[in-house]
């Protein structure tokens, strides 16, 4: 999951720099080498964010998990 995430946010970064950079009508090699350095960015931001959702998310599963063994209470499975 954190590399998809990290994947996705520098593939949307890097498809605006190139968007806005040729709207402003940079020079090719201009526009492809900024764009190329905010994908770099964006993917070590987005995995970082990726890594901490991935922890929270697991954290969550945990303690519902614990709260479920403590109730004391049956988790119907649907008849099985």
């Amino acid at each position: 999951m954190p590399y998809r995430v990290a994947a996705s946010f520098a593939l949307i970064a890097f498809a605006m720099c190139l968007l806005i950079g040729l709207e402003m009508e940079n020079s090719f090699s201009t526009t492809v080498l900024r764009a190329l350095v905010a994908m770099a960015g964006t993917f070590v931001i987005g995995l970082v964010l990726g890594l901490t959702l991935r922890k929270m998310v697991e954290e969550n599963v945990k303690a519902e998990g614990e709260k479920l063994r403590n109730s004391g209470t049956k988790v119907e499975t649907g008849g099985r």
